[in-house]
């Protein structure tokens, strides 16, 4: 999250920079610069982040070529081109002069890829990487080891440090110390990070040479929370009940429930309008392909395990659960018809639940409402799966974004991972993030099942 904050702010920065740069190569000096209107420069960036995002040049989870990169920027930058003389058409009042304009966005095509490129490699130099020591040896030192070695971040294994009573899950190679000489491991390694990952602290953490590691400047983090920053998900299997009572977030205030519902309503009522226009159109589609109603009504559970029913397009043949009753959606499921395939596949077919969201039964993001049969097994397996359902669900939100389709047991539990991160981050640039990230998987059909 920090690195895309980096990135978007020197995009902001750059655009203004360019925007100078088009000025001073159309007239040799910048002296025309005071007729720039500020919401001018404010729609450029608006209009290149969201290109940039949606070409993913902010994924820096994702390692990409030089080539790759450039490509990337250039198609960006293409779309910004045509999405913002679309605007200026449309709006002549904010338009550049067309010589300073196009300038401005080859100068910040330039900048914003020699900008990409030293972002990217800081982020790849192993000079630059933060250091991380793992306190224990067990399963969960195992996971964290291997968290780090498998994602893009700045961050490298420097080794584990055994303890009294915890058995040795990794590598031998790969343990560095013992846990009565941390104090001399920590001397000698010299970590950026102390990740403390025993299976029991009681009796066996030595409080001692922890603290004197914080008070010398390095950073000690729980294995929970450090594995929430790298992944953006919660490792629910190994999180005790007063990690969430004493962990920062899971605020839901009054006025924040407010202000998202006005944007619930903002949202599917312009929705609502655009189902409306489609609708004709789909129920013709649906009704010459198979026999069945236009729309399809299920119950989900929402909020405080409230069950409401939720709306969408059919998908599938008539009674397609007759004989299985409630079974998870499997891929190429023979169930779905052929304008069910193409439905799915475009997210068409949740468009009636704009209707849902104006009603209040969903939010426009948040956890995605899971059928009873299925909550009630899931309850009994999955540790703080209730916990879900303290928010509205959601027509999209951070688990549909970052996991596919889900269809076991095995899926519910990584989706519960993203939606738990979610409810304890919750906040208005995470959600206009999700929305960025749903515009870009409805455009290139990811996921869909």
């Amino acid at each position: 999250m920090k690195i895309l904050l980096l990135l978007l702010t020197g995009d902001a920065l750059l655009v203004i920079a360019a925007t100078y740069a088009g000025f001073l190569l159309r007239f040799g000096e910048v002296g025309e610069i005071h007729m720039m209107d500020p919401l001018q420069v404010a729609i450029v960036i608006v209009v290149v982040a969201i290109s940039s995002y949606l070409f993913e040049l902010y994924n820096y989870e994702k390692v990409l070529k030089i080539r790759e990169l450039l490509l990337r920027t250039l198609s960006a930058i293409a779309v910004s081109f045509l999405a913002l003389t679309s605007i200026f058409y449309l709006m002549p009042s904010v338009q550049f002069g067309r010589g300073v304009f196009a300038l401005s966005l080859g100068a910040f095509c330039i900048l914003q890829f020699l900008w990409h490129v030293s972002v990217l490699t800081m982020m790849n130099s192993r000079h630059l990487a933060r250091k991380v020591l793992v306190l224990g040896t067990g399963t969960l030192a195992k996971i964290i080891g291997e968290t780090i070695k498998s994602t893009n971040h700045q961050h490298v294994l420097e080794g584990y440090v055994n303890m009294t009573n915890e058995p040795i899950m990794v590598a031998a190679e790969s343990v560095v110390g013992e846990g009565s000489g941390l104090a001399r491991t920590l001397r000698e390694r010299k970590p950026d990070k102390l990740i403390v990952s025993l299976s029991q602290r009681r009796g066996v953490l030595p409080l001692q040479d922890v603290l004197d590691c914080k008070f010398s400047g390095v950073e000690v983090i729980d294995a929970p929370t450090f594995y929430e920053e790298l992944t953006g998900k919660l490792l629910i299997e190994n999180i005790t009940p007063s990690w969430f009572i004493f962990s920062n977030g899971f605020k839901t205030t009054h006025a924040r429930r407010i202000f998202k519902r006005i944007f619930d309503v903002i949202c599917s009522l312009a929705g609502f309008l655009f189902t409306l226009v489609l609708s004709p159109v789909i129920a013709l589609a649906i009704k010459l392909d198979s026999r069945g109603p236009v729309l399809f009504r299920q119950s989900r559970v929402g909020e405080m395990e409230k069950e409401f029913d939720l709306y969408k397009f059919r998908t599938m043949c008539r009674d397609a659960e007759k004989a299985t009753g409630a079974v998870w959606a499997k891929k190429d499921d023979s169930r779905v018809t052929r304008t069910g395939k193409f439905l799915r596949k475009t997210r068409l077919d949740e468009l009636p639940q704009f209707y849902n969201v104006l009603r209040g039964d969903m939010s426009f993001i948040g956890p995605r409402p899971e059928r009873p049969e299925f909550v009630q097994k899931l309850k009994q397996i999955i540790p703080y799966y209730p916990e879900r359902h303290f928010v509205k669900p959601g027509l999209t939100g951070w688990a549909q974004i970052r996991y596919p389709y889900g269809a076991s047991t095995e899926d519910a539990v990584e989706k519960l991972r993203f939606d738990l991160y979610y409810i304890k981050n919750i906040s208005f640039f995470l959600d206009m993030l999700i929305i960025l990230e749903t515009v870009k998987v409805v455009l290139f059909g990811r996921g869909a099942r």
